[in-house]
């Protein structure tokens, strides 16, 4: 008969401990992207329908360019249903490993902190999910820039498998971007990044937000740029303000003679 590892009563984990951990939530994670895989399967012409919709849609508004996606071998539409499976199975498991990734990264907040924490963690699956749609909302103008390029004459038959791996890997950097805040208030709440150096780098930060979304927008307007880098920029404000809720919380936790310099008497 197997007995569960009593826990540490101060909180503290070995190394060992640590990787079974990570195995453990990596198993559920991986898991539940295996079920929402077969629900991808299932629904995977639906699909397929959804993301070739932009190509079509610039297929259609260029009638005299000569551009199709093309099956190039016998496993390529198998290859390409499994694909396209994985990346439903990604989507919809999204709450189950975001919540993990989370878990494993801050396992030792306060009742108080995590409170504060959970109530900003709760709104990584919109976040994430808000960043998938708006990059499938600015992929058919990024394609027709793209395509745009295509010299005159010349045909664009393209790979079924090329396609689509970047559509789905366009839409998941924009979800991944979406989840910057997350991370920045996981590590405010493990001590690694204070608040006022949030504050501190803000000039550097909002560059980097710029420069991120000029790279995962490649376009030539700003327009499309903007649609990342805002509200890129308004997340980053919010995980400052989140970030200085959990250090004000822990300051009202802190005894008072923790506060005492060291070279000064404590009344304790």
């Amino acid at each position: 008969m197997a007995f569960r590892r009593a826990r540490n009563p101060e909180g503290r984990m070995s190394l060992g401990d640590h990787l079974r951990e990570l195995r453990r939530r990596f198993l559920i994670s991986a898991v539940t992207v295996i079920v929402g895989s077969v629900v991808g399967w299932i629904y995977y012409e639906w699909v397929y329908d959804r993301l070739a919709a932009p190509f079509n849609e610039y297929k259609d508004d260029n009638p005299t360019s000569v551009i199709s996606l093309n099956f190039g071998n016998a496993t390529a539409a198998f290859s390409q249903q499994l694909s396209l499976s994985i990346f439903v199975g990604v989507l919809l498991s999204s709450p189950v490993w975001l919540y993990q990734l989370w878990a494993f990264i801050v396992p030792g907040l306060t009742k108080k902190e995590k409170r504060v924490s959970l109530a900003f963690i709760a709104a990584t699956v919109p976040l994430f999910l808000a960043g998938c749609a708006l990059a499938y909302y600015v992929l058919p103008k990024v394609l027709e820039v793209l395509y745009g390029f295509t010299p005159s004459g010349a045909s664009n038959i393209q790979q079924v498998s090329d396609y689509f791996s970047f559509v789905t890997r366009f839409i998941l950097a924009f979800g991944g971007a979406f989840l910057m805040p997350v991370f920045l208030v996981a590590l405010n709440a493990i001590g690694i990044l204070p608040s006022s150096a949030m504050i501190k780098a803000w000039r550097p930060a909002v560059f980097g937000i710029f420069v991120l979304s000029a790279i995962a927008t490649p376009t030539p307007d700003a327009f499309t740029m903007f649609l990342l880098a805002v509200p890129l920029c308004v997340l980053y404000v919010a995980a400052i303000l989140v970030s200085k809720l959990i250090e004000r919380g822990r300051r009202k936790n802190r005894p008072e003679w923790t506060d005492v310099p060291d070279d000064e008497a404590s009344t304790l």
